[in-house]
C-alpha cells in the first residue's frame, strides 16, 4: 500500500512538473510572438515616418512621397509656364527705299533716283545698264560735275541737269539769276564759293572739299566742283 501510494504521488508530481514546464514554454512562446509583433509594428512606424522625408519605401509612406513628387513636378511646370516669355510680337518690316524713278539727262544717259528717307535721296547715272556715277543728297543739296555736265540733286529729290557754262576759279564770276560767285581755293581739291546778291551780302556758301558741292539759291541751281569749276542754271 505504502509503495503504491508513493508511486502515485511521484507520478502526480511528475505530471504537475510536466504541466508546469509546458505552461512555461507556452508562456515563453506567446511572449516571443508578442515581442515579434511589437518589433514589426515599431519598424512599420519608423518606416512610415521616414518615407516622406527620404522619398524611399513603399506602402503609405511611398504613396505620400510619390504624391509629393508629382506635386513638385506640377509646380515646376507651372512656374516654367509663368516665366516663359510670350511669343515676340511680329513687328512691321523696316521701310524699304521707294521705287526708282528715272529722268533723262542732257548727255543721253539717265538718272535713277531713289528715296532713302526724309530729305534723303540717292541718284545713279546709268548708261546702257552701266552705272557711271552716284550722288547722294542727305538733308542738303548735292552737286556733281560729270565731264562738263552739271547735275544738282535737291534735298527733296528734284533733279536739274545742264551742259557747260562753267567758270574755272579762283575768281569772281557773274552767274545766271543775277548772282555773283566769289570762288577761292582753300587747298588741294578744296574750293569755296560765296554766292553774293545785289547788295553784296552772302546768300549761300558752297564748300567743295574733295567732292563736288551744289545748292539751290532762289530757284537758281549752282554746282561747284572740287577742281574749282562753278556753273549755274535757272
Amino acid at each position: 500500500m505504502t509503495t503504491n501510494r508513493a508511486r502515485r504521488t511521484a507520478r502526480t508530481a511528475r505530471t504537475a512538473g510536466l504541466v508546469a514546464v509546458a505552461a512555461a514554454a507556452a508562456l515563453s512562446l506567446t511572449a516571443c510572438q508578442s515581442g515579434g509583433k511589437d518589433a514589426a509594428g515599431s519598424e512599420k512606424k519608423v518606416s512610415a515616418s521616414a518615407s516622406p522625408a527620404t522619398g524611399d519605401g513603399g506602402g503609405l509612406g511611398g504613396a505620400k512621397t510619390s504624391g509629393a513628387g508629382t506635386g513638385l513636378r506640377t509646380q515646376t511646370t507651372a512656374a516654367h509656364r509663368s516665366t516663359t516669355p510670350a511669343a515676340t510680337p511680329r513687328t512691321a518690316s523696316p521701310k524699304t527705299a521707294s521705287p526708282v524713278r528715272t529722268q533723262a539727262l542732257p548727255d543721253g544717259s539717265k538718272a535713277e533716283i531713289r528715296k532713302l528717307g526724309t530729305e534723303h535721296y540717292l541718284l545713279k547715272i546709268v548708261n546702257h545698264g552701266d552705272v557711271l556715277g552716284t550722288m547722294e543728297a542727305n538733308h542738303r543739296d548735292a552737286g556733281l560735275d560729270a565731264n562738263d555736265m552739271f547735275i544738282l540733286l535737291t534735298r527733296d529729290g528734284r533733279v536739274q541737269a545742264w551742259m557747260g557754262g562753267g567758270h574755272e576759279g579762283p575768281g569772281t564770276f557773274e552767274l545766271m539769276g543775277g548772282w555773283t560767285a566769289k570762288v577761292t581755293k582753300v587747298g588741294e581739291d578744296h574750293y569755296r564759293a560765296r554766292i553774293l546778291g545785289d547788295a553784296g551780302g552772302v546768300s549761300a556758301t558752297l564748300d567743295a572739299n574733295g567732292q563736288d558741292a551744289g545748292a539751290e539759291v532762289d530757284r537758281v541751281y549752282i554746282v561747284l566742283s572740287a577742281g574749282g569749276v562753278i556753273s549755274a542754271h535757272a
